[in-house]
């Protein structure tokens, strides 16, 4: 079938709140050199969606200004040179923009297959988490079989992913930061050894209680600030913490002291920017050793809501307000 001229977008009119998010129509896009076009049926919503539309986190230089990182549908055209992906294949892809759109730009190599039972919504809710926790969680701090672990924000998408990663390989003891009792309780069910309510607990005496002393192994922050030198204060000897996001901000004095005592590893990482090649890698390591995982139905991501694609605005209102547990998803 012919594709149309236009298609229909949900583009950032103003920076600011909710509300600038409006629907609009622009040309149909065409896949280039090893790209695909994608037919979205779904498409994930995600904290770096909201700092892009306060004027945050400006898309990389030649990615579309249109928000969304991450969709699921099926493949409509190719570009040249594509390889392993073919025109029809219900796939989802990790995308540097566009996603919040009927049609969507990928590069191949970003480009997985829908796992074995999966809805397009709960394909749409896999690229940008599984990509995120993936790289920095196994690659760049090694969490391996037998150690602990502390993952803060553990009710959000990245959390919810990380819980299940860890515990399919081999976490002993999963500790997770979450803000409400009914949060914790999601996260303990995942497989969580330890939730902590912190709005009503210190995370870190938590863990010099519960490790009597000794700390977790492994860290992933995505809140920075003031929890930066508790993180420090709380890993064992050669721990590591990484940190992907900086909800609490990125400027902090801290005492160095436990990194140069303890032989700390303290990294991060950021997604967007990255190339293609780069994110190539990670994608094949995903398929790998998680796509089993999904395919076997031992992993499934965790929707809270969905809304159609004009309710866009709604959906970033709903991550606003941190109400959430696990991912939100718009669906076209």
């Amino acid at each position: 079938m012919p594709l149309p001229a236009t298609m229909t977008v949900v583009e950032i009119t103003s920076y600011g709140a909710p509300d600038v998010l409006k629907a609009t129509t622009r040309p149909m896009p065409k896949p280039g050199q090893g790209e695909v076009l994608i037919q979205v049926a779904a498409a994930g919503v995600n904290r770096p969606d909201l700092s892009q539309r306060e004027g945050n986190y400006p898309p990389p230089p030649g990615a579309s200004d249109i928000p969304g990182l991450e969709v699921a549908g099926k493949v409509v055209a190719v570009g040249l040179g594509v390889h392993g992906v073919a025109v029809g294949d219900e796939v989802c892809a990790l995308v540097a923009g566009g996603g919040y759109a009927d049609y969507c730009i990928a590069p191949a190599p970003q480009v997985l297959p829908v796992p074995k039972g999966f809805s397009m919504v709960e394909a749409a809710a896999l690229p940008e988490t599984f990509f995120t926790v993936w790289t920095n969680l196994f690659d760049r701090v090694g969490l391996k079989s037998g150690e602990s672990v502390l993952i803060h924000g553990g009710s959000s998408g990245i959390g919810t992913t990380a819980i299940m990663l860890a515990r399919e390989f081999g976490a002993t003891r999963i500790f997770v930061t979450a803000g409400s009792p009914e949060k914790c309780a999601a996260c303990e069910k995942l497989g969580a050894t330890r939730a902590i309510d912190y709005k009503r607990e210190d995370f870190a005496q938590v863990i010099k209680d519960e490790m009597k002393g000794k700390g977790v192994d492994v860290i992933l922050d995505m809140v920075g600030g003031d929890y930066v030198q508790k993180n420090l204060n709380s890993l064992a000897m050669e721990g590591r913490l990484v940190h992907v996001a900086l909800q609490k901000g990125a400027k902090i004095e801290v005492n160095i002291r436990p990194i140069m005592m303890n032989r700390l590893t303290v990294t991060g990482s950021t997604l967007r920017p990255r190339s293609v090649e780069q994110k190539a890698v990670i994608a094949r390591s995903l398929k790998e050793k998680v796509w089993p995982l999904l395919d076997a139905g031992k992993i499934r991501p965790q929707i809270f809501k969905t809304f159609p694609l004009a309710e866009a605005a709604e959906a970033h209102r709903l991550l606003d307000s941190s109400t959430h547990i696990g991912k939100v998803v718009l669906t076209v």
